[in-house]
């Protein structure tokens, strides 16, 4: 049935195996895509949206490349929302709310559209192992299919335990049954796993709420997009949510089935979210709040179903009805379907190489929670890294990384396998030193040359990118050369209560000031005859006041950046024996024999390595 050799065999098609094998077939490899139920591929299995604060950044990073989350969320979106802008551009973060049926449709249908990838339905049970590499995987139908590299992305699905009140049974998404035997069969070869939880919650009929009563929640008046593509285009209409809140009446009716509650009774015992945490959890917790917030979600165009937002829970089915009913504008709500907690195993991700390829065994690599992350976005990157990972390296080619000042997806790589994680991963823009650099606007421009080296990105994408990056340029050296009268800026600058001007000076100087902005600049006649003569797009003029607005803070990053990245080239030999250094301490040299970093920088981000067990290190190292 299968004779052949794929080149890459991706197991599960949630977000990281779709992106893992859309970027292996692109790349040339001949590939596998084997899932559970082929008519689940991309499901989204908690709410109906991508994006949000620094996920955001990582679905542009995705589509920058080459991946296809970007056009996908284009394509499926109800509405879109560019989140902080009330503060600088290195915190925007774009997020759309999906249609979910659509959202796998279209998933499916590039997917579909992709040459050199397979698709087979049916439980990978086991992987073919020899000699501490794996050569193919053994279904639960007896079948083995052989291969050079194999992709893990099981989501939730490993030994999936759901939990609903004193309930549980089962189960890798509400109706799926549970994947068995790999988890096994991995701590056999020498893994170590844990288990992890996550919850999702009640989906309710639209139809059945009083939204009157709730705040209205539309998209922006300008909608923008994920995809740097034309190929997609913005919103001209958007469906908007709601916003409610709970009450202490709705706290004291989910406290009576706390008797009751896995999460209180000792049933869950592994680590959900803490920054998603459920609503059993947020009111234990914050005893002292008197409300919470919860975002009422439409599932997409034309459907009545309802994701209730901030209502994550894993209570008995018959307290989570009877407290959402004392919600207001939820009086006289019908369940589709009840929240639940979900508990699966995992595998600490510090047994990763950068390239996402297991130490212990030979072209097997991990993605998405699996490695104990959490996020349709996380996950979508991890498979993509993984699956442009295991083609190269069937192609016996340079594997390809991303380092912490390049993009998101290198902080979140470099963090799972540099500290691991003991509860669920979710990306922040907290998490990046180098925000700054690593803005939403400009993921095209840092990473669109190297999709398109490694094959994934299209040259038209490349063209697109560098005519943007040549027009703000162009733009940006016209601030920097055009001057400007006092009579012509003054009253602008008296609007903006700005300290006028004597002399005429660069225009740049006057728009880098914190108070003043493009649409200030705009008012004088040449600039505006500049956009219009070049006929400018909102990408540029996006861009371009960025870079004069914050050149200080970007050529300070920069810097900083690469004072630091100067680490990154000193390479630590493969299996180096720290034990030989007696003057480190004993728990750097612990952590540094577990984790086996690659590069003295990666050793230094080690959780109880300090600057002093970097110093001996070089020392040794005769640096």
């Amino acid at each position: 049935m299968f004779n052949d050799v794929y080149d890459v065999i991706v197991v599960g098609a949630g977000h990281a195996g779709s992106e893992a094998a859309a970027a292996a077939a692109n790349m040339g490899s001949k590939t596998l895509l084997v899932t559970m139920n082929l008519q689940n591929i991309a499901q989204m299995s908690c709410n109906p949206a991508m994006g949000g604060i620094a996920k955001g950044q990582i679905v542009r990073e995705i589509d920058a490349l080459g991946g296809y989350s970007g056009i996908v969320s284009d394509t499926s979106a109800i509405q879109f929302k560019m989140l902080n802008k009330s503060k600088g551009p290195a915190m925007w973060s774009p997020r759309v709310q999906s249609d979910r049926m659509r959202f796998a449709e279209d998933w499916r249908m590039l997917l579909e559209g992709t040459l050199n990838l397979d698709f087979y339905q049916d439980m990978v049970s086991s992987l073919i192992v020899e000699n501490h590499k794996v050569v193919g995987v053994k279904t639960s139908l007896g079948i083995s299919i052989k291969a050079k590299s194999v992709v893990l992305t099981n989501g939730t699905f490993l030994n999936g335990l759901i939990h609903i009140g004193d309930k549980n049974f089962g189960g890798g998404r509400a109706g799926e049954r549970a994947a068995t035997g790999i988890t096994e069969q991995l701590v056999e070869l020498g893994f170590e796993s844990g288990r992890m939880k996550t919850g999702t919650p009640p989906r309710v009929d639209g139809r059945s709420l009083d939204y009157s009563k709730m705040l209205e929640q539309p998209g922006d008046v300008n909608p923008e997009k994920f995809s740097y593509l034309d190929i997609t285009k913005p919103l001209e209409k958007q469906r908007s949510c709601y916003m409610t809140y709970t009450s202490l009446e709705v706290h004291d009716l989910l406290r009576e089935g706390f008797d009751r509650s896995p999460m209180f009774n000792g049933r869950i015992k592994s680590l959900g979210p803490r920054y998603c945490p459920s609503i059993e959890d947020k009111i234990n917790r914050f005893a002292d709040k008197d409300r919470h917030q919860l975002f009422i979600e439409p599932e997409g165009w034309n459907t009545c179903e309802v994701y209730v937002n901030g209502f994550s829970t894993s209570l008995p089915e018959d307290v989570q009805f009877k407290a959402l009913r004392g919600v207001v504008g939820f009086e006289n709500v019908k369940f589709f379907r009840p929240g639940y907690a979900i508990e699966y195993d995992y595998f600490p991700p510090t047994q990763l190489k950068h390239t996402l390829e297991t130490k212990l065994v030979e072209g097997l690599y991990f993605a998405g929670q699996i490695n104990g992350t959490t996020g349709y976005e996380e996950a979508a990157s991890q498979g993509l890294m993984a699956g442009i990972n295991a083609s190269l390296k069937t192609q016996e080619k340079d594997p390809f990384t991303l380092k912490r000042d390049e993009a998101y997806i290198g902080v979140l790589v470099d963090d799972l396998i540099t500290k691991g994680t003991e509860e669920p991963y979710r990306m922040f823009t907290s998490r990046a030193e180098y925000r700054t650099l690593l803005r939403q606007d400009n993921a095209d421009i840092r990473l669109t040359p190297k999709g398109f080296e490694l094959g994934l990105a299209s040259e038209k994408r490349l063209k697109r990118m560098e005519e943007k990056h040549d027009a703000a340029a162009k733009f940006v050296s016209f601030f920097e050369t055009q001057s400007v009268k006092p009579e012509e800026i003054n009253p602008i600058l008296e609007s903006k209560n700005s300290a006028v001007v004597n002399q005429s000076g660069k225009l740049f100087k006057v728009f880098a000031r914190p108070n003043v902005d493009m649409e200030d600049v705009r008012k004088v006649e040449s600039v505006e005859a500049y956009i219009q003569d070049n006929n400018l797009d909102r990408e540029v003029i996006e861009q371009t006041e960025i870079q004069v607005k914050y050149s200080g803070y970007i050529a300070k990053e920069k810097v900083n950046a690469d004072k630091l990245s100067r680490l990154e080239y000193v390479k630590i030999p493969a299996n180096f024996d720290y034990s030989q250094i007696k003057s480190m301490s004993l728990e750097a040299r612990e952590k540094l024999k577990k984790v086996q970093p690659a590069t003295v920088s990666q050793a230094s981000r080690i959780s109880g390595v300090s600057p002093n067990d970097i110093s001996v290190l070089l020392v040794y190292m005769g640096r």
